[in-house]
Parts: C-alpha cells; structure tokens; sequence
C-alpha cells in the first residue's frame, strides 16, 4: 500500500519535522527502493495505491507493475477491500515507510501461512507492518473493525479481529513516522 508522494499529502508527521518537501523526496525513494527490494518471480507484486486516479497514473511507480486504486475509508476498510478483491490465495498487505523489508521477510510471511491462517509482522510502536490472510475461506467480515490506527493498540486491536484464526508473528521492524524514526 503506498500514497503517491506528493508533499503535504504523505509522511506529514516526518515532514512536520524535516519539511513537507524533504519528507515527499525520502517516501519517494523508499518507495523505489522497496519495489525494487521486492520483486521477484515467486510473487505477484500489485501497488494498492492513493489517491486512486493520480495513483492509478502515477509516473513515480514502474509502469509495468499492476496496480489497484486503494478506495476510499480508513485503513482498516481501504486493507479489507483489498483482501476482498485480490486474486485468489494467500495475499500479503505491507506498508511502504518500512525501510527494512526484505524478500526473506515475505519469503517467511507466505511460509507461515502454510500452518495459519493469518500472518502479521508487528512494529516497533505497536502496530504492525505486515498483515497477510491465507484466504482459503472468506475474508473475517469484522477484519479491522473499532481498530485504534496509529497508535500503541493498532496491533491488539487488529488482532481482536481475527478471533478464531491461527495468527503466525514474523520479524518486528521499524517504520518511519518521525524524524527521530528516520
């Protein structure tokens, strides 16, 4: 899931601190070189992105990878929709400020789902920077419902909503929100 990299509409608590400007420059690149990080033949790698007409068009993403309007709503409704209408099979959702992510990393997040039904990948301050669903029945219809995002609780909050289903945790990594973040 990525936000097309425009100052003043993506990473506003980094560019409070370093400038609008500089914060759109360092998501730019970050995205870059993630996309870059995870290709790979094993996957399928879509961008979910917003806003969705500018996203759909964007020409700061490869041209030849898919990619998907994220819709409107909070996070929690923009990722369920993406669980609702992705392809058939396990699907990994992962945030774009995560400088970390590594194709071994999503090597291990579609390993765990093999025994699970639900993988996530938690972070530093508490929410998480992966989530993936095996998909081998329908999507939880309560799947991010009275989530706290962006907080301390985004994770046990999410976790909340998958009652019933095996979770598998991988690899806790840091994202980047804050200048003392970056």
């Amino acid at each position: 899931m990525l936000k097309e990299p425009v100052a003043g509409r993506v990473k506003t608590r980094l560019g409070r601190d370093i400038g609008m400007s500089a914060a759109a420059w360092w998501f730019r690149h970050q995205t870059r070189t993630l996309i870059r990080n995870l290709r790979d033949p094993r996957w399928q790698l879509i961008l979910a992105v917003s806003p969705d007409k500018q996203g759909l068009h964007s020409r700061f993403w490869p041209a030849d990878l898919s990619r998907t309007p994220q819709g409107a709503g909070n996070l929690g409704t923009r990722m369920k929709r993406i669980f609702d209408q992705a392809p058939p099979g396990p699907v990994l959702i992962v945030g774009a400020d995560i400088p970390a992510i590594g194709k071994d990393h999503i090597t291990r997040a579609f390993d765990a789902l093999g025994a699970h039904q639900a993988v996530i990948g938690p972070a530093v301050d508490g929410g998480y920077w992966l989530i993936g669903l095996k998909r081998a029945r329908p999507t939880p219809p309560k799947l991010f419902e009275n989530v706290r995002w962006s907080s301390e609780n985004t994770l046990s909050d999410t976790v909340l909503t998958l009652k019933g289903h095996r979770i598998a945790y991988i690899d806790t990594l840091a994202d980047v929100d804050t200048v003392d973040d970056l």
